[in-house]
């Protein structure tokens, strides 16, 4: 009988031993924009119009469907061992007023 299959740390890219103490994550990052403005919301000529300005847009612009596709939706899921899950907490959870990681 096989044990559990080893794991690898999504932070640090270490081997989690399958004794240790590990955290599981899921990620989701889903894209979202008022692409429409709010001008126009009583003349639906005219927001027609943008749509059409906007599809025009996406279709000439140098990104393809599939990079389009991940700026809206992006996923991921793993596990990280227990010296990254400080880390990626406090990467996550620090305050919209002070500078983040970026």
């Amino acid at each position: 009988m096989p044990g559990p299959r080893p794991k690898t740390c999504a932070a640090c890219g270490r081997d989690i031993a399958p004794d240790a103490l590990y955290y599981r994550f899921t990620l989701i990052l889903e894209g979202e924009q008022d692409v429409i403005g709010t001008s126009s919301e009583h003349d639906p000529e005219a927001t027609g119009d943008e749509l059409a300005a906007l599809m025009k847009r996406l279709e000439e612009g140098p990104e393809s469907p599939q990079e389009w596709e991940e700026q809206v939706h992006w996923e991921r899921s793993g596990a990280v061992c227990a010296a990254c899950r400080a880390v990626v907490v406090r990467t996550l959870s620090t305050p919209p007023d002070s500078p983040g990681p970026n």
